[in-house]
């Protein structure tokens, strides 16, 4: 096995390696990004092992075991286990995806897991999601009407529902937006794939009678018009959305209505 170092410039650290199990059938080892603001001057990669043939099949299945079994300390976010509530989301082998959904089989060799890159980090794997939930939040993602509500429920046709399939599915973990170069440089103006997703979410809901306001919200050279359609946001997306192609066509929309 190669020996693990790190770059003699690099900021993060080799940091401890952890015994490996006795009497291990299927021996795999994870190195973690650990790093706690609070008390650490620079981050440090732990090395862990566990037996897989004493695990879950799931990447999230391993980490729970390091921190239920080998270290205590360690620090991540996760809830549903079922690819549903986006929290365990984290670069695994190179890729953002979630954890939970990521079977330790598909990673071939030593597994490497970072947090979310270019976040801030809290706590080792936990990212400060605040400024991207903002984001979602400027795009008022919800229905916008004038007209008076019905009694029961505003109708939508089959054809007008559909055009939401590839949308709604979106579970806000963050994949796409933290693999996004030019959500990286304007991350601070640029509202990044999943924000501009959910604002073509309700752009294209026959039910909401806001479209002009949206748009004019959307009007900005920053806002929307950073996406280079380097398309990392469909490649990363856990959900097999396309947020890229969304966002195409917000910039369609908006020439459409300038005609």
């Amino acid at each position: 096995m190669v020996e693990f170092s790190l770059p003699k410039n690099s900021r993060i650290r080799v940091g401890k390696t952890w015994p490996k199990p006795e009497n291990a059938k299927d021996l795999r080892e994870i190195r973690v990004y650990r790093y706690d603001p609070d008390g650490d001057e620079t981050p440090r990669v732990d090395t862990y092992f566990i037996d897989a043939a004493d695990c879950g099949p799931m990447l999230l299945d391993a980490i729970i075991k390091i921190k239920n079994e080998i270290d205590p300390t360690l620090t991540f976010r996760r809830s549903c286990r079922e690819g549903i509530c986006g929290s365990c989301a984290m670069n695994i082998d190179g890729t953002n995806t979630l954890a939970c959904t990521k079977g330790l089989d598909e990673v071939k060799g030593v597994i490497k897991i970072y947090p979310l890159p270019h976040m801030p980090v809290v706590k080792d794997l936990v990212p400060d999601l605040t400024h991207f939930y903002a984001q979602h939040a400027e795009v008022q993602p919800y229905l916008k009407t004038e007209t008076p509500t019905p009694e029961k429920e505003w109708r939508q046709s089959i054809e007008d529902r559909s055009k939401l399939d590839g949308l709604y599915e979106c579970v806000m973990c963050a994949c796409c937006s933290t693999s996004c170069p030019s959500y990286w440089w304007n991350g601070d103006r640029y509202l990044g794939p999943a924000a501009l997703l959910h604002a073509y979410r309700w752009l294209i809901d026959s039910r909401d009678e806001a479209t002009g306001e949206r748009l004019d919200d959307l009007e900005d050279p920053f806002r929307l018009y950073r996406c280079h359609t380097i398309m990392n946001c469909a490649k990363t997306c856990p959900k097999g959305l396309n947020p890229a192609k969304a966002i195409a066509e917000i910039k369609k929309m908006m020439v459409e209505r300038q005609v």
